[in-house]
């Protein structure tokens, strides 16, 4: 089964999650800089087919986009013009930053591990792809 990877986009790093073949649950894979995120996915995409990008997408409380919703967007359009075979699907971010800190405490993550920002954006990914697999099992439980 194809993979699918889930991405928390940052103006300098973007954290990034897989899932397992048969999309049970979802994985920490890496943070990459955010120049270099679209070359690391088609390497990625070379070795694992991917069926599907979950991008976290920044809203506000009253669920309009945030201002760093802009960036999101133009990368999500480069994303789209690299890999257009591939469908993305959004996912509200506002909160997997805080439950990525909270999830790491609660792992007994050391304090200065939970400092490393790097570790918060591939633990803020999972968090995403997580709760896109959890959605979609819900979905598919409530069809039948």
């Amino acid at each position: 089964m194809n993979r699918i990877v889930g991405i928390d986009y940052g103006t300098k790093r973007v954290g990034l999650a897989v899932t397992d073949p048969l999309h049970l649950f979802a994985t920490a894979l890496d943070t990459v800089a955010a120049e270099k995120v679209i070359a690391y996915l088609k390497q990625y995409a070379e070795k694992e087919p991917v069926e599907r990008f979950v991008v976290g997408y920044p809203k506000n409380l009253d669920n309009t986009p945030a201002t760093v919703a802009q960036y999101v967007d133009a990368f999500l359009q480069q994303l789209r013009k690299h890999f257009p075979a591939i469908p993305v699907t959004l996912s509200d971010e506002r909160f997997t930053s805080k439950l990525a800190f909270r999830a790491m405490i609660d792992g007994g993550v050391k304090k200065m591990q939970r400092r490393n920002k790097e570790t918060v954006d591939r633990v803020s990914a999972t968090l995403i792809l997580q709760e896109y697999l959890d959605a979609e099992k819900l979905k598919v439980s409530r069809e039948s």
